[in-house]
């Protein structure tokens, strides 16, 4: 599909390029690995995106971030594997199709169990090729023949062995323990699926009465609904207040039921009465209390969160209902004195959105604390994974260090069934890898499969590995794990990233991945987070449709530093955009003097002029730091360079100076000119590629060049044999010179149109065989009519003045300046260079700074000093000229 024409449309066309070159690298199969044998292996596994819809601008930031390290890497020569797959997300799911089914008039339990799950496999595949399509919009260079989604056959292959191996193990058991409770979806939660907002609620003040009539016990509770449930009160048991009480019963008022006080370390002394109310099936810490204590477990609401019969006489009230009613009441009865407006943390179901409920139940749980315990070594050891940045290795750290037994099983229908099978004969139960038909115990065939799923995060806690193919010994699992890098939100380390890394330690000896890289939320120009609610979220398909890919490309993936919150901004698309269309415009011209020029005729060592060197030096030192930047993963800092160079030395500077030998008569000039621009703009575009991949494709297949597309074309490497610092210096002499004279233009509005005298003064012979030499740039690029230069040049009467590195600069403009103006002009600039002056002299006064910088710092430092100083100098000796 190589275009090698050299002409180009007017402006470019995002929406007729996207399409076209996505097709294109999809047919070459340049994204496919193992197409490199020999080369080393590079592997990136996506965070699957939930099949629960669209994806949003969170996504793109994420996604956009790994192609641009994946398609680096590729360029760089790696045998690249970039997989993609999508997450059936359980309960997210789940509540999305029923939420239609509702607006049909119907429940799952209308459709029972296989039906129900036909409609979500529907829906899976519709918002799967959604996300695929999405993908595609973005430009990632995803290697498709290996798609994955974690309820495939293999990965769920995969999940029954990590179940069975753990429950063999002992490490994962079913028990009845307090967990997170959704009432409206009916099923335990994890806790990334619980969201804690803030409320205006209330403190209740509760007198408990003791059996004996002598007195009162107060505690304080933010649901007095649950006191229903109450079993004992606890004191600390140092607290002289109570010590006297520790063992007497209390009468639990509205139910009559006897409490004991207890004694238990758990109790704050400080907090409050320092007595406190315990319900050991309605609240995680109460159910360790009545662990300790042998207490009763007295659940008080059903699954829906309805109040049940040990209730009494509130059975059948929702438990809110049941709230208002029983504050009611206990006022009445003077139990409840006092009522305070609190502000306080509670507990929402991310799906359903309901009140989420402490609860005690039977469910499925994985004992985290051995597993921690190899991921904490490995870490500590520094055999762990990298995090950046490296704070996020103290927060991965202190969780796992206090990690908490987790519960795996969902009351859902959608996701990995537990495959744990129980005998109706026997009530043995069974757990295996496939299913079983007869109870090993006693040989029944009255088996029963439990009914739940388990959590989401189970299955996709196994993903860098069991999309490889695991738990069997496959080509692509031996050559492609562990993978190299892992691109994920800091919101997920705990619940995603964590579990990968137990996982993979215990099933595989190995961590999962090299690197983890944190990046943040995308957040909206306010710096509010993206919410439906707030309806400011954006969706990068409508970024796309109007900016194109590459400008959100860019502004998304260099907005921020590793592990920061972005603020997404219009105007910085817009910004990228203009961005993309100065690299258009400057390749276009390049092309328009390159007609019939072959990769061939490139020469970038003959007859090379001071301009020349000096792009090459610059372009040598952009490929360096490029590289540098892209593999600390500093893409901001990366993006900032590649534009200073695009926009500023190329675009404003090189190709200005380039027209003088494009349109000259000096052949040689203009094949060495030539050959230079051919190759700078080649290596941009490989240095942009990975951020605009769609736009440096386009531009590259009209440059001379060898090989088929950009994509697997080589990155740019830095050439020792380019570095031309001399020329650096000759050119920014020159450059300073032009910029200054422009500048005194603009102060005494004198258009580029109309030739000024120029006088120079340099400050040496050096200086003065630079300008002397580059007389033709310096009349073109100033506007002169006539054009003076010498060592012993006298400063005219009237003439406005500049000072620069290495040169003196007069423009006489007789009529067109006030002394008195000029003279305060030059007194702001002496002012401005003495307190730079100053600055440096602090700087280098201070033992601290000297002490520590390097010897190149302080040397910088005091050659900055040096040349403020004699700019100042200079400016003071005019200021003086124009005042005798």
């Amino acid at each position: 599909m190589s275009d090698k024409t050299t002409t180009m449309p007017t402006t470019y066309d995002p929406k007729a390029a996207e399409q076209k070159w996505y097709d294109f690298w999809q047919q070459g199969q340049f994204f496919k690995a193992g197409q490199r044998p020999e080369a080393k292996p590079f592997t990136i596994v996506i965070p699957p995106p939930n099949v629960t819809g669209m994806l949003h601008i969170g996504h793109a930031l994420d996604f956009t971030l790994q192609d641009i390290i994946i398609r680096t890497k590729r360029m760089q020569g790696f045998d690249t594997l970039w997989l993609p797959g999508t997450d059936h997300a359980g309960i997210a799911t789940q509540t999305k199709v029923e939420q239609k089914l509702r607006e049909q008039g119907l429940s799952r339990y209308d459709l029972g169990r296989e039906k129900f799950l036909e409609q979500v496999w529907d829906w899976k595949e519709l918002y799967a090729n959604t996300i695929r399509e999405q993908w595609g919009k973005m430009g990632l260079s995803l290697d498709y023949s290996r798609e994955r989604f974690t309820l495939d056959e293999g990965l769920s292959k995969a999940v029954r062995e990590v179940f069975v191996r753990l429950h063999e193990k002992g490490l994962i058991y079913r028990g009845k323990k307090i967990i997170n409770w959704d009432p409206a979806a009916r099923t335990a939660l994890s806790d990334i699926e619980v969201e804690h907002k803030e409320i205006n609620g209330h403190l209740y003040h509760l007198q408990y009465p003791l059996k004996d009539g002598s007195g009162h016990i107060t505690v304080a509770t933010t649901r007095p609904e649950t006191m229903l449930g109450d079993t004992a009160v606890a004191v600390h048991p140092e607290d002289e207040r109570y010590k006297h009480l520790i063992g007497q019963m209390i009468v639990l008022p509205v139910v009559g039921r006897e409490i004991p006080i207890i004694a238990d370390d758990y109790v704050e002394k400080e907090f409050g009465s320092g007595a406190v109310k315990i319900t050991p099936a309605h609240d995680p810490n109460d159910f360790e209390v009545g662990l300790r204590h042998d207490l009763p477990q007295i659940i008080v609401m059903d699954e829906t969160g309805t109040m049940n019969e040990q209730a009494g006489p509130y059975q059948g009230l929702d438990r809110a209902d049941c709230r208002k009613q029983l504050v009611k009441d206990l006022q009445e009865q003077g139990v409840c004195i006092l009522i305070e407006d609190h502000v306080h943390q509670v507990g929402h179901s991310e799906r359903s959105g309901a009140v989420v409920e402490p609860y005690l139940s039977t469910q499925w749980f994985v004992a985290m604390k051995p597993l921690a315990e190899r991921a904490i070594e490995a870490q500590k050891s520094g055999k762990g994974v990298n995090f950046v940045p490296d704070r996020f290795e103290k927060i991965y750290l202190n969780w796992i260090e206090n990690v908490r037994d987790w519960c795996i099983s969902r009351q859902l229908w959608w996701g990995h069934r537990i495959p744990a099978w129980y005998c109706e004969s026997c009530g043995e139960m069974h757990v295996a890898r496939e299913d079983i038909t007869a109870c090993a115990a006693c040989g029944s065939t009255s088996l029963r499969q439990d009914e739940d799923v388990l959590d989401t995060w189970f299955s996709s806690g196994l993903w860098p590995f069991s999309t490889l193919g695991w738990p069997e010994e496959t080509e692509d699992f031996k050559r492609y794990y562990p993978t190299d890098v892992l691109v994920t939100g800091y919101d997920i380390v705990y619940f995603w990233v964590a579990r990968m890394i137990f996982t993979a330690l215990e099933f595989t000896d190995q961590i999962p991945f090299k690197d983890v890289l944190m990046h943040g939320l995308v957040r909206d120009a306010e710096g509010r987070k993206m919410s439906k609610s707030l309806g400011n979220g954006v969706d990068p398909l409508d970024v796309i449709e109007n900016y194109g890919a590459d400008a959100m490309r860019y502004m998304i993936s260099t907005s921020s530093t590793p592990g920061q919150d972005l603020r997404f901004r219009i105007e910085k698309v817009e910004q990228a955009r203009n961005f993309a269309n100065k690299i258009w415009n400057a390749s276009r011209f390049a092309l328009m003097n390159l007609e019939g020029f072959t990769a061939s005729d490139i020469d970038i060592k003959s007859n090379l002029g001071t301009a020349e060197r000096w792009i090459l030096h610059r372009l040598n030192e952009t490929i360096r730091e490029a590289t540098r930047l892209i593999d600390s993963y500093e893409f901001g800092e990366t993006g900032r360079i590649l534009y200073n160079f695009i926009w500023d030395d190329l675009c404003d500077w090189y190709i200005e100076f380039a027209k003088l030998n494009l349109y000259g008569t000096d052949e040689q000039a203009k094949r060495a000119t030539q050959s230079v621009l051919a190759y700078v703009l080649d290596r941009t575009q490989r240095l942009i590629h990975p951020f605009m991949p769609y736009i440096s494709e386009e531009i590259w297949q009209h440059l001379p060049h060898e090989g088929e597309s950009i994509t697997v074309a080589a990155w740019p490497v830095y050439d020792e044999a380019l570095e031309a610092p001399e020329a650096v210096k000759e050119m920014e002499l020159l450059m300073d010179i032009i910029r200054a004279v422009r500048n005194v233009r603009a102060e005494v509005n004198v258009p580029m149109s109309k030739k000024v005298e120029l006088m120079i003064k340099p400050s040496s012979e050096a200086e003065a065989a630079i300008v002397s030499r580059n007389e033709e740039f310096i009349r073109r690029f100033c506007g002169t009519s006539s054009f003076e230069t010498g060592l012993e040049l006298a400063a005219p009467d009237k003439a406005m003045t500049a000072i620069v590195t290495g040169a003196e600069l007069y423009l006489p403009l007789a009529g067109l300046i006030d002394i008195s103006q000029e003279i305060a002009r030059l007194e702001k600039e002496f002012a401005t260079l003495n307190s730079e002056v100053e600055r440096v002299e602090k700087k280098l006064g201070n033992e601290g700074f000297v002490a520590k910088a390097p010897a190149k710092v302080i040397e910088e430092e005091r050659a900055k000093m040096a040349d403020y100083a004699g700019k100042r100098d200079k400016v003071l000796a005019r200021i003086e000229e124009l005042r005798s």
